[in-house]
């Protein structure tokens, strides 16, 4: 039957094609793609202020602000946690704004001033913050910590210039020191020890509320 041969040629044909497509993945990669040479990673130079010191970097144009610190700087205070922008243990302060770090890439902060936990403040001189975490034992494990700490410094000073969140009940007003207010801005950080309520309570009494 014609239709059959047809039918049949068109297998034939297509089971050739399939056999020398199987066989040229199985060759060895000694012609077009060994002939490619192997492309090096752009870099570029990056220079900007990480806790009021000054840095330079020639770095891999694909590396996050994240990693620039931690594994370039040894600024391993700040924490890699889901990697994705959503526990918010990566928190750190550019221009005093607050971001993830995870999310962001180096180059994209050229001039910019980047303070981590470590910038805040020193052993012998803590942040307010930082005393008020300890104070009211806003940690437990303290992964999220550093994270949550540059977080709650940022919110405050966001309350302060009257920026509005998602429970804000005016656009325009300004927005008052109240849990609500503070528990909203504060919900991209996750703790999964439960601190919530200390942090809260840290962060009240650093607003100058009674905690």
């Amino acid at each position: 039957m014609e239709g059959t041969s047809e039918v049949e040629l068109s297998r034939r044909t297509l089971l050739a094609a399939s056999g020398a497509s199987v066989a040229a993945s199985a060759l060895p990669e000694t012609s077009a793609h060994a002939a490619l040479p192997r492309s090096k990673p752009m870099t570029s130079q990056l220079s900007f202020t990480v806790n009021g010191k000054r840095e330079t970097l020639e770095i891999d144009t694909r590396t996050t602000l994240l990693d620039a610190l931690r594994e370039h700087l040894k600024f391993t205070g700040t924490k890699k946690g889901c990697d994705h922008g959503q526990c918010g243990a990566c928190t750190v302060l550019v221009n005093g704004k607050r971001i993830n770090s995870c999310l962001s890439l180096a180059v994209m902060h050229e001039g910019h001033e980047v303070t981590t936990i470590e910038g805040l403040g020193t052993p012998d001189k803590l942040h307010p913050m930082q005393a008020a975490f300890i104070k009211h034992d806003g940690y437990q494990c303290g992964y999220c910590t550093p994270g949550q700490i540059c977080s709650a410094v940022a919110v405050l000073e966001e309350i302060k210039a009257g920026v509005p969140s998602h429970v804000s009940a005016s656009l325009t007003d300004a927005p008052g020191f109240t849990n609500e207010e503070m528990r909203e801005r504060m919900s991209g950080n996750i703790c999964r020890c439960g601190a919530y309520s200390n942090i809260l309570e840290a962060m009240t009494e650093v607003a100058g509320g009674k905690a």
